[in-house]
């Protein structure tokens, strides 16, 4: 992947997982020889590959080390590019192994259905069994015990956390400590994804029959209203429907809601499951051809076929008294239908204009074709 204004490669970057194992790492062999810690720490990713990071804090004190690595997000624009992962680590009761608590701007885990119990600090599997695995290896070549307490913070992660869906997810006070492979590639969207599926996770473990997932806030807003649902039933999607509907297809629902404005709908009729403006565009000629099957003429086709946004094509075609929403939610449902593709669950599309107002919408039917 390259950037497209330079030509050079993007960069890849690490996860907070991958600084928080080389953090915790650092700061146990500084507490159990005694002497400065290892500046580089090398760590081992969940490939087996080594990589080395930099520290950029170290504290210690009577019955601690606490060591702190900067994340480096390489190219990506992650919310916690830049900020500092630090683990502070205790010597732990004997044969108790690794224990880990929530520092400042780590939160908590308040829901079921994700991967860690209510009241666990939201430090993911992967990144717990990477401190571990690197504590044990250094508690092997120390000779000692890997009986420790490791407190995960993030100075100023709360209010990182507010740019994420950790909220709605039920993770409250700061961010999650993230990574299934230690490695950030740029524009993967991976932690948004992520939390898709987690939302849906969370909405299946609380008993929900039926969940939305809405391409921004208006729509959201509108479906809430519309069917009365509870927040933990609304999947903030965005751009990632493919996301959401593939994940829905092996963790279904009863029902299943997709939402959004006329524009991105447009783009999922015409057979797109990523709905970025990066990375799909509306064919304007094919929504020509779908206002000539509902009725409009060859001057308002043509009109449509060169409009500048699917707005005015919406636009163009309202004011020749052509209902072109209406086709489009019926196509983005079978779009979605193939995607979804599960006999357990009923699919509906919905499509607001820019002011939440309902345009079209399809009714609940079962995603077989």
């Amino acid at each position: 992947m390259s950037d497209a204004g330079s030509g050079r490669p993007l960069r890849r970057g690490w996860t907070t997982g991958a600084c928080a194992t080389a953090a915790a790492r650092a700061a146990f062999e500084a507490l159990m020889t005694g002497a400065p810690p290892p500046d580089p720490v090398e760590i081992a990713l969940p490939s087996g590959k080594r990589v080395a990071f930099a520290l950029a804090t170290f504290e210690r004190g009577e019955d601690f080390a606490r060591a702190g690595v900067v994340k480096d997000a390489g190219d990506d624009p992650d919310v916690t590019h830049g900020a500092l992962i630090c683990a502070r680590v205790r010597r732990g009761a004997p044969g108790a192994g690794v224990r880990f608590f929530s520092g400042e701007g780590v939160g908590v885990v308040t829901r079921p259905g994700l991967p860690l119990p209510p009241g666990a600090p939201a430090i993911n599997p992967t990144p717990r069994k990477m401190m571990i695995e690197t504590i044990e290896d250094a508690s092997a070549k120390i000779g000692v015990g890997a009986d420790v307490d490791i407190e995960i913070s993030i100075p100023g992660g709360e209010e990182l956390a507010k740019h994420t869906l950790n909220g709605r997810l039920g993770i409250i006070g700061g961010l999650s400590i993230l990574g299934t492979t230690g490695i950030v590639t740029p524009f993967s969207c991976a932690a948004w994804i992520d939390s898709i599926h987690r939302g849906v996770d969370v909405a299946r473990a609380s008993g929900l029959t039926h969940v939305a997932g809405t391409t921004g806030s208006t729509s959201e807003a509108a479906v809430k209203r519309l069917y009365d649902l509870p927040e933990t039933a609304l999947i903030e999607m965005g751009d990632f429907v493919g996301g959401l509907l593939k994940y829905l297809r092996t963790h279904p629902v009863a029902r299943v809601t997709i939402g959004g404005g006329f524009a991105k709908m447009t783009k999922l009729a015409q057979g797109r499951l990523d709905l970025h403006s990066g990375r799909s565009s509306v064919d304007f000629a094919q929504l020509a051809q779908t206002a000539r099957e509902v009725g409009a003429g060859e001057e308002i086709a043509a009109l449509i076929a060169n409009a500048n946004s699917a707005l005015e094509a919406l636009e163009i075609a309202q004011g020749a008294g052509v209902d072109l929403a209406a086709p489009i939610a019926r196509a983005a449902w079978r779009t979605a239908a193939r995607a979804l593709e599960t006999g357990e669950s009923e699919l509906d599309v919905i499509i607001f204009d820019r002011e939440g107002v309902l345009l079209a919408r399809t009714p609940f039917r079962k995603a077989i074709q």
